[in-house]
This record gives C-alpha cells, sequence and structure tokens, in this order.
C-alpha cells in the first residue's frame, strides 16, 4: 500500500459553489490555501496580472494550482455589449491562462496546473456565445501548454456540467441538461491534481 504524500494547492475561487466542492474533496489529504478576490487566505483577482502575481509571490512554493473561478456573460448573440464579451475574454479566459503562467516559477519540479471550463465549448446552447468562446479557447490553451511546460509540470482542465446547486440561476439556459453535483465535477480536479494526465480535459457531464 502506498502513502499519499501530502500537497500544498493554492485554489482559487475556493468560497464559490464549485470552489467549496473542490476544497471538500481535496483538503483530506492535502494542505489547501484558499483564495479569492474577497474571500480566503489569498486576496487575488483574475482579472490583473499583478494581483495575482503578488499573491502567487506571497504563498511560497506550490505543488499544484487549481482556479474553480471565472465569470462570463450570458445572453442572445446579437446583444452582447463589449463589456459582456470582454468579461469572460479578461477573467475567466486569460485570467487562468495568466495563472497558469505565472504560477510556473512558484510550482515544484512535476505540479501541476488545473483551470476550468464548462460543457457549452462541446454543448452549445442559445445565449452561450461567449461562454463557449472562453471554454474552447482554454481547452486548446491547456492542450498546446502541455507539450511546452518545463520540470514535469504538468496541466489539465475540468469541464463541469450545469451544476446541481446553480440550477435556480442558470435552468432557463440549460433545459434538457442533466445537472451534475459539485461533488461529482470536484472528482475532475482530484483527478488531475493527484494522478499524472497532462494536457487533458476531464468532462463532468
Amino acid at each position: 500500500m502506498t502513502r499519499e504524500t501530502t500537497m500544498k494547492i493554492l485554489l482559487v475561487g475556493a468560497n464559490g459553489t464549485l470552489g467549496r466542492a473542490v476544497a471538500a474533496e481535496l483538503r483530506v489529504r492535502h494542505e489547501l490555501i484558499p483564495a479569492g478576490r474577497r474571500t480566503g487566505d489569498v486576496h487575488l483577482d483574475l482579472a490583473d496580472a499583478d494581483s495575482i502575481d503578488a499573491a502567487l509571490q506571497s504563498v511560497g512554493p506550490l505543488d499544484a494550482v487549481i482556479s474553480a473561478a471565472g465569470h462570463v456573460a450570458f445572453g442572445p448573440l446579437l446583444e452582447l455589449t463589449d463589456v459582456q464579451w470582454h468579461l469572460g475574454l479578461s477573467e475567466k479566459l486569460m485570467g487562468q491562462v495568466n495563472l497558469a503562467l505565472l504560477a510556473v516559477p512558484h510550482l515544484r519540479d512535476g505540479g501541476s496546473i488545473t483551470l476550468t471550463t464548462g460543457v457549452v465549448s462541446t454543448d452549445p446552447i442559445r445565449g452561450g456565445a461567449s461562454a463557449a468562446m472562453v471554454n474552447g479557447g482554454l481547452e486548446s490553451f491547456v492542450r498546446c501548454a502541455a507539450l511546452e511546460l518545463p520540470r514535469g509540470l504538468r496541466i489539465n482542465a475540468v469541464s463541469p456540467g450545469v451544476l446541481l446547486e446553480s440550477m435556480h440561476e442558470y435552468a432557463p439556459l440549460f433545459r434538457g441538461f442533466e445537472p451534475v453535483p459539485a461533488a461529482r465535477a470536484a472528482l475532475g480536479f482530484a483527478r488531475s491534481v493527484e494522478g499524472g494526465d497532462t494536457g487533458k480535459t476531464y468532462r463532468l457531464f
């Protein structure tokens, strides 16, 4: 029987619906550092690369970085404003890309990065053009970044379906979709952090 190694993990978005489930899954085995814009032990704003860098500098060497955060706007294609398009691009897409890139020097050899995408990258919905663009871009980034990361670092993404706990807010957009309990979606993050894959997107639909 092998003994599991305790890892030091930065979890961005730890206070969100998905983040709380990821924390519950991983904190029993690992040292978890919760981070968020206004909550957590470390504060950072995914839309601000300087704040990401400062947060990473403050926590010291890490074994894994997880993002369970990032906002996108939903709405009719021809009614989305520049501000709404920019929200997803600056926060969920480039925010997570910047987190991944800035995390590299702070990760120990063999460490991992896990980003969050979403079901509309593969199962489009009305009103989901911005989310589809952002999620698809992140998944492509993960596949390519895996080829170039140094020191045995790994990168993966988790693409959860619409969360059961969020259906009160998103049900009108996801009629006919089977919601996924956040605890089940959290298993994808455990697989990414504790497994050996790189360049993959785990789809929890």
